[in-house]
C-alpha cells in the first residue's frame, strides 16, 4: 500500500514538473490558436534547423513519450535570435498551448497541443490514485470498449458527473478512457469519424488514422491512443 502511494505521488510530481499544467491566470488572447503565431514559430524552427546543421530546437524527452508529446519546442533556443518572444498563447508566455513538432525526422512541422486537457486528466488521476490506494491497486473499470480499453466507473471515484474535455477540432465534448494499466486518455473517435466523413478519407485497417486530424488542423490529438479503421471505414482503437 505504501509503495503504491509513493509511486502515485512520484507520478503526479513528474506530471506537474513536466510542464503539462499551465498557469491558472491568463488573458483571453492567450487562449486563441492564431495561425500567424504558428507560422512565425515554423519560420523560426526552419531557420534554426538550417543554421544548426539539421538540429531541432526541442526539449529532450524520454523515448517512451507518446509521439504527439515527444517533440516540444524549446523557445530558449529560438528566442530572441529567430523570434522576439514566445507566442502569447504558448505555455511559456502564460497561454494554454504547447508548441510541438510532428514529423520531426522527415518534415518538422509546428503544431499546437491544448494543455487544458491536462487539468481534467490530472483531476481524474487524483481520484484514480486515491481509489487504487484503497483497493489494492485495482482500476474501477466500467465497460469494455475495445481489447485493453475501458470506460471509467466514476461513481466508484465519487465523481458526480463524468468529466469531459473540449475537442480542439470541433469544440465538442470528448470522453476519457483508460487502458488496462489505468492510464487515462482522451477518446477521439467522434472527431475521427467526423474527419473521415468530411475529408472523404479512406484508410486501410492497421493504419494509424490520427494523422488525419494532424494534417487538417493546427492541433495534435494529445493524450490519445492509436486508432485505425474497420472494414466499414469507421474509427476503432488500434492495438499495435
Amino acid at each position: 500500500m505504501k509503495k503504491f502511494m509513493l509511486t502515485s505521488m512520484v507520478g503526479l510530481t513528474i506530471f506537474v514538473l513536466s510542464g503539462c499544467l499551465y498557469p491558472t491566470e491568463r488573458m483571453s488572447q492567450n487562449q486563441v490558436p492564431y495561425k500567424d503565431q504558428v507560422a512565425s514559430v515554423q519560420t523560426a524552427v526552419d531557420q534554426f534547423k538550417e543554421e544548426s546543421g539539421g538540429l531541432l530546437p526541442i526539449k529532450t524527452k524520454d523515448m517512451g513519450t507518446p509521439i504527439y508529446q515527444k517533440y516540444p519546442i524549446d523557445f530558449t533556443k529560438i528566442v530572441p535570435r529567430y523570434m522576439q518572444d514566445a507566442p502569447g498563447n504558448s505555455y511559456e508566455s502564460g497561454g494554454i498551448f504547447a508548441y510541438v513538432l510532428v514529423d520531426a525526422e522527415t518534415k518538422p512541422t509546428v503544431k499546437l497541443l491544448d494543455l487544458r486537457m491536462a487539468d481534467t486528466i490530472q483531476d481524474v488521476n487524483v481520484h484514480l490514485n486515491i481509489y487504487r490506494q484503497n483497493h489494492k491497486g485495482y482500476v474501477p473499470f466500467k465497460d469494455v470498449i475495445a481489447p485493453g480499453v475501458f470506460s471509467i466507473n466514476y461513481k466508484k471515484l465519487n465523481m458526480k458527473e463524468p468529466p469531459v474535455v473540449t475537442s480542439p477540432y470541433t469544440g465538442n465534448s470528448l470522453s476519457l478512457i483508460v487502458n488496462g494499466q489505468g492510464d487515462v486518455f482522451v477518446d477521439y473517435r467522434p472527431d475521427l469519424y467526423d474527419a473521415i466523413q468530411k475529408h472523404k478519407s479512406s484508410y486501410k485497417p492497421g493504419e494509424d488514422i490520427r494523422k488525419l486530424l494532424v494534417e487538417n488542423s493546427d492541433f495534435v490529438p494529445a493524450y490519445s491512443l492509436p486508432y485505425t479503421v474497420n472494414d466499414k471505414n469507421e474509427p476503432i482503437f488500434f492495438k499495435k
